[in-house]
């Protein structure tokens, strides 16, 4: 059962209401909800086809942010059995539900986890970047709502757990990320790691 405050019910059906007075955004929620952490690998990519331009402490940072997105999805696992939160389909029989039911917990919820890092993760890449992956995990956390399949406290916390763990990784883990790109980059796979800079015209 749903075992926080009652504002998160309230938030819950207020946004449950939205969903069955807007039809004609229930398809595109649905499909970004279910399918939109494809969204970050895109940007994951792009940061790192970035970051091989900007230096070794880019790269390690491009590095990072795909390792986070993972790590926390997997740190995250431990979390969802420890609170074994029902999923609203499960504690509300009438709720407007667009979400593919499934028999797994809700809090915290791993679209979010994975959202969270991915956006934190970029942050350290690019600024563009970062704002552009938070306002997609935002509108994540909300379709994962709009469709049914969380509380709002399962996304909340989700996109917290997720950029903690990316902060604090990168914190420990930044210098030796940075020193092993060094290393990469004089070796053979140099080329996949950091762009070479453009070649000069020669002085006349």
């Amino acid at each position: 059962m749903n075992r926080f405050p009652p504002t998160d019910l309230w938030l819950f059906n207020d946004v449950n209401n939205l969903a069955r007075r807007t039809g004609w955004l229930n398809g595109p929620m649905l499909a970004y909800a279910s399918f939109g952490l494809a969204v970050f690998a895109v940007l994951l990519v792009l940061g790192w086809g970035f970051a091989r331009s900007r230096g070794d402490r880019a790269v390690a940072a491009a590095i990072w942010a795909g390792a986070a997105t993972l790590l926390g999805v997997a740190l995250n696992q431990p979390l969802v059995n420890f609170f074994r939160e029902s999923r609203p389909y499960t504690d509300l029989p009438r709720a407007f539900v667009l979400a593919q039911r499934s028999s797994d917990f809700s809090f915290p919820s791993d679209h979010a986890v994975m959202a969270g890092a991915a956006a934190t993760g970029l942050w350290l890449v690019s600024r563009k970047l970062g704002a552009l992956a938070t306002t997609a995990a935002l509108l994540l956390a909300f379709a994962r709502v709009y469709i049914g399949a969380h509380y709002p406290h399962d996304v909340v916390a989700g996109l917290g757990f997720g950029a903690a763990v990316a902060l604090l990784g990168w914190y420990l883990l930044r210098r030796p990320l940075t020193a092993l790109v060094a290393y990469l980059a004089s070796t053979r796979v140099g080329p996949v790691v950091r762009a070479r800079p453009p070649l000069r015209a020669p002085a006349s």
